[in-house]
């Protein structure tokens, strides 16, 4: 966690500029019906389970991890008031769609073809219209796409990106790396 080294207060009344604080986006609620169908499902993806949590009072929370993902998914009991299935446009972002929508078929997920859109916004037509069949033919990143959806109908995406828009690169080196390279 960032903090800052004035109180908002303090910058305020010196007209300072409020210094920038580090957000990191690392959970989203996603509403579901069944707790333990949807820790059955996420497992079956190979998501890590982070937590389940039940509580004497009705509420509960499992969190669940994508492999190599710094954001997790949460759901559970009293959590949120939002629709069964509501939660659509979800992305997970991949190297390598094709080798991603096997690696889903391989596990027993139902999981459509891989896909580019032929109009800007198709990927989120959940109809699937505007799609068209196979990867972008160029590869172009940000291009190619492959859709499923959890057993409440929470629509995921998965999106091939290769290369990053300018300022939005992610390193790969773990943090145990990055630590040796510091000393």
């Amino acid at each position: 966690m960032s903090t800052l080294s004035a109180s908002p207060s303090t910058e305020a009344s010196s007209g300072a500029r409020a210094r920038r604080v580090d957000m990191k986006f690392e959970a989203v609620v996603i509403p579901v019906a069944d707790v333990d169908r949807s820790k059955e499902f996420y497992t079956k993806l190979g998501w890590r389970l982070d937590a389940d949590f039940p509580f004497e009072n009705g509420f509960r929370v499992a969190q669940f991890t994508p492999p190599g993902s710094a954001c997790s998914v949460q759901f559970g009991t009293r959590m949120t008031s939002a629709a069964p299935g509501s939660a659509q446009g979800l992305y997970l972002i991949v190297s390598d769609v094709e080798a991603a929508q096997a690696d889903l078929v391989a596990r027993g997920v139902e999981v459509s073809e891989v896909f580019h859109a032929g109009a800007p916004g198709a990927q989120f037509a959940i109809d699937g219209s505007g799609r068209i069949h196979g990867p972008d033919p160029n590869h172009t990143t940000y291009r190619s796409f492959a859709a499923f959806h959890d057993p409440d109908g929470n629509g995921w995406l998965l999106q091939e990106i290769s290369t990053r828009l300018p300022g939005r690169e992610v390193s790969s080196l773990d943090v145990a790396t990055l630590a040796e390279l510091w000393q």
